[in-house]
């Protein structure tokens, strides 16, 4: 087991953080509550048959954040605050005060999941502090459980790294592994002083096409640990993909264990260990329960893949691939679901059963497990044959697509051009990305119509009020380009989800998305097709409350299946066509009812791009078509936008180009406007709106640094093609901030619109 979802039942960790920056919970009360969760868990793990527990993995905001605080990497600019309160220093780093910036926040490897940043210069100082690491393993061990410590490696975490600001940009972070290596080898010390038998130490970048230099490191890196004297034994997890050149390193190491990934791209793996030996002597953890997925486990197909891995290692443990951070934590908790299809998932509690079940199977055999066996059987076969995951409509729509479906007829040039006849927008068009903020009125009012208290027309008019004051308030801070809001929408998938066929909601599945920022990922579980229209209502109503253009707001097909728990039983590509028809439909008569401007959100395009050079283009070939196939049926002067967020835009620079939005808004105030700078090295054609406000953070720019952002922009971007907007939506911020940030957003506009003479 490589770690557990760190939330609580009720999302107690997430309340707890929220009540601790609000001032009602105390600093001692939210270290109980996150105490309580470690202690429950792990006894629910030892009360299931889980031999060893993972300890480390817990973290009140990001894991790599705490691997920063372990290593002593503060930056220089959050090191006062750290110093005078460790717990309000760390937090600051992750989400910024008014005057101090938070650290980069990013995607982990293709997930949802964001974690912070590290930022390393060449003087950098590395100081251990096992502070957190070895309490934690000390909790588990009080409790009669054997433990064993996680974290992020060496490799790893100086590869996630960047440059810190005023560091040259071609600084490379592995450069410091001689410095980072000796405290390492310090916190090994401390673990194994404290108890700690094994420490497992995560590798995910090894996945990843890697350099000779970056294979030298790592050999380096795991000679030097593995050859300390008085040491723990050590674990060196990998996941998500295959090790590929890097598993010959790690098995000729010095190390005790490895920790590797059989499922998805990761099956691979089973073929390259018959070439490998050295793994005949080590420790082999089997990550055979798929720990991003929540389809229930094929377990004579697992059972098989252990048998042979049983012929190459003399130890073999049955594992989840991965952390289990990325799913829920109990199916049992929907009691709404439908009893065939909860039969057909697997979250934490029921993966951690599963787990069990194979450890069982190989060491009694298979006949002691005949029953769990027989169930499994049943539920795949219901899958299989279920109506619900084939529907011979939505095939045969899917069949009959061509190319020119995803091709809109105009080009850019003409497009632009008709765009601007009917819009009228001045230089440096200012927008919002979509959402406004969810209130608690909002949320009480959702709350009420699920428990009976008011009915669907006082909903509706709660939400119609919301929507005027939102619009209000866009018309009188000097917006050109307004949206609704969304106050009807209660997640930018989820909301989606619940109004197409061959999707099911669940009420209790929450996934840790960053910090306290918890979604719950709906599962796609058959074929799509939309039964009518989802945004024309509220959007029209909108429009007819204002004189000025408001965006139509739409989930790409990429983005609806990279945060949806997805079917694994026919190919992505097909799925991701079936929903972008879907879309497609919504787009049109989002148009027919008058729309001149619909946005088609993709913040996942990049995320999901996948971790080996050459498994991406088909990829990028097949996520580009569906979102062309999903906004290609519009007229020229109707202006198609995309959003993404908090993604290395670098690798999708091309992709961008080829999903041929009219207007793309990108994350750019936490990485000083980088992307503009690369979009303009590519010479990317069309508009661009790189953000200016960062909404992940509760602190308010200033109008002279929105100013100085947007100067940096148009370093790159033509004052004809730059937009200026936030860099994602504001669904999670507080009306005051959101009303002075806005405002100074708009400021800083005009302010450089009256330089151009606009």
């Amino acid at each position: 087991m490589h770690g557990y979802p760190r939330q609580g039942p009720n999302r107690e960790l997430k309340k707890a953080i929220e009540g601790y920056w609000k001032g009602s919970v105390t600093a001692d009360a939210l270290r109980q509550t996150a105490a309580e969760l470690r202690r429950s868990n792990w006894q629910q793990l030892a009360d299931a048959g889980i031999d060893e527990v993972p300890t480390g993995d817990f973290s009140y905001y990001d894991h790599v954040l705490d691997t920063s605080v372990l290593l002593g990497a503060i930056p220089e600019r959050h090191r006062t605050a750290v110093a005078a309160d460790a717990l309000d220093g760390y937090f600051a780093m992750a989400r910024g005060t008014q005057e101090v910036a938070p650290l980069e926040m990013t995607k982990w490897f293709d997930t949802n999941y964001h974690y912070l940043v590290p930022e390393l210069g060449p003087d950098t100082t590395f100081a251990a502090d096992s502070t957190k690491q070895v309490a934690e393993l000390r909790e588990a061990l009080a409790l009669g459980l054997k433990a064993r410590p996680v974290l992020v490696g060496p490799i790893t975490y100086l590869l996630l790294a960047k440059p810190a600001p005023g560091v040259a940009e071609d600084f490379e972070p592995l450069s410091l592994l001689p410095q980072i290596l000796p405290v390492y080898a310090e916190i090994l010390g401390d673990l194994r002083a404290a108890g700690a038998e094994w420490v497992q130490l995560d590798e995910p970048a090894l996945v990843q096409d890697r350099t000779a230099d970056e294979l030298a490191a790592t050999t380096r890196a795991y000679a030097e640990l593995g050859g300390l004297l008085d040491r723990p034994k050590l674990l060196v997890a990998s996941y998500f993909d295959r090790l590929g050149e890097a598993l010959p390193v790690l098995a000729k190491s010095p190390i005790e264990g490895l920790a590797i990934d059989f499922t998805g791209p990761a099956a691979a793996n089973l073929d390259d260990l018959a070439a490998v030996p050295e793994i005949r002597q080590k420790r082999l953890v089997a990550g055979v329960v798929n720990g991003r997925n929540i389809w229930l486990n094929d377990l004579p197909k697992s059972l098989s893949t252990l048998a042979v891995l049983l012929g190459l290692a003399d130890q073999v443990d049955v594992s989840s691939s991965c952390s289990l951070l990325h799913v829920p934590l109990d199916v049992a908790a929907d009691t709404d679901l439908d009893p065939e299809v909860a039969g057909w998932l697997a979250f934490a509690r029921q993966k951690t059963a599963e787990i069990v079940t194979l450890a069982r199977g190989i060491t009694e055999g298979t006949e002691a497990i005949e029953a769990e066996l027989e169930a499994n059987r049943a539920a795949l076969g219901s899958r299989a044959g279920s109506a619900l995951t084939n529907n011979p409509v939505v095939r045969a729509r899917v069949a009959a697509v061509t190319a020119d479906d995803s091709r809109r007829v105009a080009s850019y040039g003409e497009r632009s051009a008709a765009q601007q006849k009917r819009l009228e927008l001045p230089l440096l068009p200012t927008t919002t990305v979509g959402s406004f903020p969810q209130t608690t009125e909002l949320r009480t009012a959702r709350a009420d119509l699920r428990a009976g208290r008011i009915d669907e027309a006082q909903y509706d008019e709660r939400i119609a009020a919301e929507i005027r004051e939102v619009l209000t308030f866009q018309e009188k801070a000097g917006l050109d380009v307004l949206v609704h809001g969304e106050p009807e929408r209660n997640d930018m998938v989820q909301y989606f989800a619940e109004q197409l066929d061959g999707y099911v909601a669940t009420q209790h599945g929450w996934v840790q998305s960053y910090g306290t920022r918890y979604v719950r990922p709906p599962v796609l579980v058959g074929d799509i097709s939309r039964p009518e229209p989802m945004t024309v209502r509220w959007w029209k109503y909108a429009q007819s409350q204002t004189d000025r253009p408001v965006k139509g707001m739409l989930t790409g097909p990429v983005t609806m299946l990279a945060w949806s728990f997805v079917r694994d039983d026919q190919p992505r590509s097909e799925t991701a066509r079936q929903v972008a028809l879907a879309l497609r439909d919504e787009v049109v008569d989002l148009e027919t009812a008058g729309a001149a401007v619909i946005q088609v959100d993709e913040p996942a395009l990049r995320e999901t791009l996948p971790l080996r050079q050459a498994d991406r283009a088909a990829y990028l070939n097949w996520g580009t078509e569906v979102f062309r196939l999903t906004t290609s049926g519009v007229r020229a002067d109707t202006q198609i936008h995309t959003h993404m967020c908090y993604v290395e835009f670098g690798d999708i620079l091309n992709a961008l180009d080829e999903m041929d939005a009219d207007v793309a808004s990108l994350e750019a105030a936490r990485s000083h406007m980088q992307v503009a700078h690369e979009l303009g090295a590519a010479g990317y054609p069309r508009g661009v709106g790189p953000g200016v406000y960062d909404i992940h953070s509760p602190r308010v720019p200033s109008t002279p640094e929105v100013v100085s952002l947007l100067h940096k922009g148009l370093d790159a971007i033509p004052a004809a093609r730059l937009w200026v907007n936030p860099d994602c939506g504001l669904k999670t911020r507080g009306w005051p901030e959101v009303r002075d940030s806005l405002q100074n957003l708009v400021g800083a506009a005009r302010e450089i619109r009256a330089a151009h003479g606009d």
